[in-house]
């Protein structure tokens, strides 16, 4: 994480990614080194009024049979793209090197490479693939292809790559059936449709028959490891072996990831979870690994009464006399925190704050906005196990669990203590206090992310991890 922070002072730090202002310019310079035009000034300008940075540019490639047609007339009606086919460029197109392929068709004669590239390119040069994105179907099919495309400019953020065994697509392909008013495709195993109309205007669809498939899957299997050469790092791999619905579920929510950006970025992490749910633990795991600063609401105010300051003494009063230290006085404490040099250079991971939607609020009108959120979900039996057993040693202040890490010598154990609001005729007042406004919060923090407390601890690590590191699904991307 250490590399990705960022001194960004909060206001900015937050108005950047909120804009993804860090990706815009990225995009942008990536342009510049593709087009190399000779004014960058007018050609950015020209870039910007497009407003076309986050419409899809998918490739969706596989062997014969394998669903690619499915795929993208799928991914088009979702995303409102534009699907680009061997079929839309060389039938339903009327562009100037269309004929020009076609009687290569026409003679069987095998359409050379450049040529699909520079139909590629005048189809993609159109205002409806530059306003709403494309969906390549099957292309490129080669290496060579795949390098005259990037090299004409065209190069797609998502590449699907859709695999099933040998044998099923030679089934497949010969029970595939096409509805040609609609180009839905169909089966006669897998997906007869129910209505008699469609049934009765299904046709076979032109390809590669039984004794050409097994050469046509060899010659894919030859290409693939070429063109994963190229696209390795926007490529993901999907079974097609499986229902159809799993596999458009698995393409979309891939299309709709971004990539790891060079840009900067500073973690801001708040975590809640219900008492003995691990958010300290993991939060230590967090500040040990990224150096992100570990901050705990509680021990914060514990840290500002020991330091003996006006402040402190303010907040000693309240905690003594068992009244809650009031929202406006810990939003200060906390907010001052969080402005320190660290805390704005490397990141930060918060939790025991805040407890309500109100604190929600008040945190981020403060500036402090978190990027990452996470609700630790554990069982009440999971949540007394763990607390009722839990102890502490006084004279080092080290933590033991009596079932999961047991005092190592006698002597310890001996002068354990168990913290009076860890008996469990407290622990269902604690969880109970907690679950009072958690619906709300999740409500607040529609992005969140949810995570299975109940297992091990390294395990729940991971996942947070990845969470982290990964960029959040581009909302722009998301299905109607």
């Amino acid at each position: 994480m250490a590399e990705l922070a960022g001194p960004w002072p909060p206001p900015v730090g937050a108005y950047a990614e909120e804009r993804e202002l860090f990706r815009l310019l990225q995009n942008m310079l990536e342009e510049l080194i593709i087009h190399q035009p000779d004014d960058p000034i007018q050609f950015m300008i020209n870039h910007l009024k497009q407003n076309n940075d986050d419409v899809p540019r998918i490739c969706v490639l596989g062997p014969p049979a394998s669903g690619k047609t499915t795929v993208a007339l799928w991914l088009c009606k979702r995303l409102d793209a534009i699907r680009i086919s061997q079929e839309t460029l060389l039938f339903k197109e009327a562009l100037a090197l269309t004929e020009e392929a076609r009687a290569y068709k026409e003679r069987k004669e095998k359409i050379p490479n450049a040529l699909w590239a520079n139909l590629i390119q005048e189809r993609l040069s159109n205002v409806d693939c530059i306003k709403q994105g494309w969906i390549l179907e099957g292309f490129p099919e080669n290496q060579e292809q795949a390098w005259i495309l990037q090299s004409s400019g065209i190069i797609p953020r998502h590449v699907v790559a859709l695999y099933a065994p040998d044998t099923v697509l030679i089934e497949r392909n010969s029970g595939k059936r096409i509805d040609p008013n609609t180009e839905e495709v169909y089966h006669t195993t897998f997906d007869w449709p129910h209505d008699t109309l469609i049934q009765e205007r299904l046709v076979k669809p032109e390809g590669p028959s039984e004794q050409e498939i097994p050469k046509k899957l060899l010659e894919y299997h030859r290409n693939f490891p070429g063109i994963f050469q190229i696209y390795q790092k926007v490529l993901k791999s999907i079974n097609a072996d499986q229902p159809s619905m799993d596999v458009l579920s698995q393409v979309l929510t891939y299309v709709q990831t971004w990539h790891r950006s060079a840009a900067p970025f500073t973690p801001r992490i708040v975590f809640f979870g219900p008492p003995g749910s691990g958010k300290s633990l993991q939060a230590d795991l967090l500040a040990q690994k990224y150096s992100v600063v570990n901050i705990c609401c509680g021990q914060l105010l514990k840290e500002i009464v020991a330091g003996k300051t006006k402040l402190g003494e303010l907040v000693k009063t309240y905690i003594d006399s068992g009244y809650p230290v009031p929202d406006k006085l810990v939003i200060k404490i906390l907010t001052e925190r969080l402005s320190t040099l660290d805390c704005m250079t490397n990141g930060w991971v918060l939790y025991g704050f805040p407890r309500d939607v109100e604190q929600g609020q008040q945190l981020q009108e403060s500036h402090f906005v978190p990027n990452r959120v996470f609700f630790f979900n554990l069982p009440y039996e999971s949540i007394v196990e763990r607390l009722s057993q839990r102890r502490t040693d006084p004279v080092t202040g080290e933590r033991y669990h009596s079932t999961f890490r047991p005092a190592p010598t006698p002597e310890i154990q001996a002068r354990l203590r168990q913290n009076p609001r860890d008996k469990e005729e407290n622990i269902e007042m604690r969880v109970e206090s907690y679950y009072r406004n958690i619906k709300d919060l999740e409500d607040f923090y529609e992005d969140a992310f949810y995570v299975n407390a109940d297992q091990d601890p390294f395990a729940v690590f991971e996942f947070i991890e990845s969470c982290i590191i990964k960029p959040l699904p581009c909302k722009k991307f998301k299905s109607p």
